[in-house]
């Protein structure tokens, strides 16, 4: 039997949905939320409709809900869907609707939203170009569509994508902000404003999200610490602080306007 990309996603996802919103293990996810809703403050409005794509456990849409009508959460993986749900529960956020459904296909009629969202997915699909073109096709004309993501700095040595896909097999490839930028304008949008965040994180809780296998965990670190000897770059623009191994990656915030 055949295993698509999107089975690896959903293989790989469903192991971290537990962790997902775990300011231990996904620093990255947590700590710059705040920094992504203050980027998407000006777009946001009451009446909004919004649809948050390859949503995960929802975290960026529980933080926005308050401040919109409505919110769909639309992710591939029930598992993450599902814990998603247990803490809009807990919260009592009752104006966010979690679906199952695929980001490059989405289940919504054209010019269905007043704002659409997608946070760290266009790295991880295998068809990041049919995500915006479906993004753009369910926006309003007018609507915000934001993209934040991992990205690949311009002149960067080595292949990040490649230790990536050794943590998390379900990994796809890094585009640049230029790249994604002309996957929005190619949809039909245009982008209005853009800001990137080089941001240094652990390695363990990195590791340990994604339940990498013990004996491909240690390849990772000693790739890492061969680049701090002066060995070949990965990419990951390794480092110690306090004596733990780090790594740099880099995130952008994107703000574009559908036609």
């Amino acid at each position: 039997m055949t295993v698509t990309h999107d089975d690896k996603v959903v293989r790989e996802f469903s192991k971290q949905a537990a962790g997902f919103a775990d300011p231990r293990l996904n620093v990255a996810f947590t700590r710059h939320l705040d920094d992504l809703v203050r980027f998407m403050d000006p777009e946001l409005d009451l009446g909004d409709n919004v649809l948050e794509v390859a949503a995960g456990t929802a975290i960026v849409s529980l933080a926005i809900a308050h401040r919109v009508r409505h919110v769909t959460a639309l992710d591939l993986t029930p598992a993450m869907l599902a814990e998603g749900k247990r803490e809009a529960d807990r919260r009592g956020v009752t104006n966010v609707t979690f679906t199952e459904g695929d980001a490059t296909a989405l289940p919504y009629l054209d010019r269905s939203f007043t704002l659409v969202v997608t946070r760290f997915s266009l790295h991880q699909v295998a068809d990041p170009e049919a995500v915006v073109r479906e993004m753009a096709r369910v926006s309003r004309p007018g609507a915000a569509l934001i993209i934040a993501d991992l990205v690949r700095p311009d002149g960067l040595d080595g292949d990040p994508d490649r230790i990536e896909r050794l943590r998390d097999p379900s990994h796809g490839t890094m585009l640049t902000e230029a790249r994604i930028a002309g996957l929005v304008t190619e949809a039909g949008a245009e982008v209005k404003r853009s800001r990137t965040i080089d941001f240094t994180r652990p390695l363990e809780p990195w590791l340990e999200l994604s339940r990498t296998p013990a004996d491909v965990a240690a390849r990772i670190r000693r790739e890492l610490e061969d680049e701090l000897s002066g060995g070949p770059a990965t990419g990951m623009r390794p480092s110690r602080e306090d004596g733990e191994l780090h790594f740099t990656h880099t995130y952008l915030f994107q703000h574009a306007i559908a036609a």
